[in-house]
């Protein structure tokens, strides 16, 4: 029993596109933030910490690439994903992804972003790769579609600046993976359905799922300290993460169900340390409760998605 028995995984929709092993090659693009720079805010995210992200590697983009594309996949992608990975200047993110795109065997970029860092002319930078034949996968940090858990977290920018990324992005025929966390202070899981039909309705082709964890380094390290925020167990994020997934389409993709934190920078919770253990509880729960699109009378059956499709 597996998850790609119950989820329309992003593993198994590239698997069915390329009919060949495919892999990601994190890259360091050295962005910031425009949320920590001042442009829009200081201090950032509250759950966010700096050193919780991968270090800034000293590499080359291409040097980035040779280094990792030795593991063993027919093909790749290039992700850029700490940080705000479109906040530059155009002439700096096209020397980037013309460097990852130009190297033999990758077939598509990933690009993480904010929903205010989505520029029409970048936007347009994106579309220049699509038209050459490479697959392209913007991911916007959204987090929640309750503003005011978007204004108490400090995002920065509100459902309705999403809403208006995602219909720019969709119109010009890019990808789209919106982020959601499930467990921010104050959420139920009626908010993360909420959440979860928000985006629905503003249109996405993915989502990916992460627990709150707490991070060295961030404000709600300290609100966790001071006993103010209390993180989901494994059982109530396992819980919340199946009825959102029952709740999702079939057609939608999930490119990840889970997310883990590196040591030292873990606080809390503790199953966050591990990838598998929750992506198992998980597939058991599905298992038990019903497949993906189940809740809302379009179950993913694999045999006969991809047999359609």
């Amino acid at each position: 029993m597996q998850l790609t028995d119950f989820v329309h995984t992003i593993g198994t929709e590239w698997k069915y596109l390329y009919r060949g092993s495919v892999g990601k090659l994190s890259l360091s693009g050295k962005f910031s933030c425009p949320n920590r720079d001042g442009t829009i805010g200081r201090g950032g995210c509250t759950f966010c910490s700096v050193g919780s992200f991968s270090e800034v590697s000293a590499l080359s983009v291409p040097e980035q690439i040779r280094v990792q594309s030795d593991s063993g996949f027919s093909y790749y992608y290039a992700y850029f994903q700490s940080y705000t990975s479109t906040y530059a200047e155009i002439s700096y993110l096209r020397k980037l992804y013309d460097e990852a795109l130009l190297f033999d065997g990758v077939v598509g970029l990933c690009v993480g972003t904010r929903p205010d860092c989505c520029s029409d002319e970048c936007l347009d930078l994106l579309c220049s790769y699509r038209e050459l034949g490479k697959d392209v996968i913007v991911e916007l940090g959204l987090q929640t579609a309750v503003d005011s858990t978007l204004k108490a977290i400090n995002r920065g920018h509100d459902f309705r600046s999403y809403a208006d990324a995602a219909k720019r992005i969709r119109g010009r025929g890019l990808k789209l993976c919106t982020h959601l966390i499930l467990g921010l202070p104050g959420e139920t899981l009626e908010d993360n359905i909420f959440s979860l039909e928000a985006v629905l309705d503003a249109g996405t082709d993915g989502l990916k799922l992460h627990p709150l964890h707490i991070v060295r380094g961030s404000v709600m390290a300290a609100q966790y300290r001071a006993g103010e925020i209390k993180p989901l167990t494994c059982e109530e994020y396992t819980h919340r993460a199946g009825e959102v997934i029952a709740r999702t389409p079939s057609g939608i993709i999930f490119h990840r169900v889970s997310a883990t934190a590196r040591a030292p920078f873990l606080i809390a919770p503790d199953y966050c340390a591990k990838k598998f253990p929750v992506i198992d509880s998980v597939t058991q729960y599905l298992s038990r409760y019903g497949v993906q699109g189940s809740a809302v009378g379009d179950p993913f059956i694999p045999e006969l998605y991809f047999a359609e499709n």
